[in-house]
């Protein structure tokens, strides 16, 4: 049954693996047999150091994907330097919390841009590579906020509510072709995306009543569900979202 499960001789791309949920997951490939490619703007030096742990190799890709060429280029990065790649998740995202009425253009184009069009270049991009290999496995980082509205963070909902759209879309045309294409939604992860909900009292209690589980996820907790949606385990996973919330969606 292990066998399921094993990555070995794999190349996972992790896009925002520098730290939380993007590293979390890169690690959880990693002790799954997978070489990483972590994509980020910033340092990547633990992430490298616990892949390295885990006994695989990581290569690590500067980059700002919030530049329009830079997805098709980071993929390109990637098969240069590994010479192939089996698994993509895209978990590179940015939030931006004010009130919608407040909410500027540009604020609004930031969001939609890096969490929607450019995980829709990369995965585009990753298509054309696992479309001749006749297999591959595309894992989106949706949110709680794919299914519900969320305060002060409209770009950030419409963005996440859109991914999933996506997510679906892609996994209806892919499908036939090898191409495996489904979402993890994490609840809500105790990260610095979320310290502002951690440091207000009112806001947290609020959370931390609502979820059955009893407390703010850790990003290892995305671990699992990575590794199943990228193995052989899931080949017959197309278009599906997997939440992992503690129970939230379940209240």
């Amino acid at each position: 049954m292990h066998q399921l499960f094993d990555l070995t001789g794999q190349v996972a791309l992790v896009t925002g693996a520098s730290r939380g949920i993007g590293q979390a997951i890169a690690v959880g490939l990693a002790e799954a047999g997978a070489t990483i490619v972590g994509v980020a703007r910033s340092d990547q030096s633990e992430t490298a150091r616990q892949v390295q742990a885990a006994g695989q190799r990581f290569e690590g890709i500067e980059a700002d994907l919030s530049q329009p060429s830079t997805a098709e280029q980071v993929f390109d990065e990637a098969l240069a330097r590994t010479g192939r790649v089996d698994i993509l998740v895209n978990n590179a995202g940015i939030i931006r919390r004010k009130p919608a009425i407040d909410v500027t253009d540009e604020e609004w184009d930031e969001v939609l841009h890096l969490n929607l069009t450019q995980v829709f270049r990369l995965s585009r991009r990753a298509a054309h590579h696992f479309r001749a290999r006749g297999r591959g496995k595309i894992i989106m980082i949706a949110s709680l906020l794919s299914f519900q509205g969320g305060i002060l963070v409209p770009a950030y909902t419409a963005s996440k509510s859109g991914l999933l759209g996506l997510t679906r879309a892609l996994a209806n045309e892919w499908a036939p072709l090898g191409i495996n294409v489904n979402a993890i939604a994490p609840g809500y992860v105790a990260s610095d995306l979320t310290q502002p909900l951690q440091d207000d009292p009112e806001r947290n209690r609020s959370i931390l009543e609502r979820i059955p589980a009893g407390r703010w996820a850790k990003p290892e907790d995305l671990k699992g569900a990575a590794v199943f949606l990228a193995s052989a385990a899931s080949d017959y996973v197309h278009g599906a979202v997997l939440p992992v919330d503690g129970g939230w969606l379940a209240r």
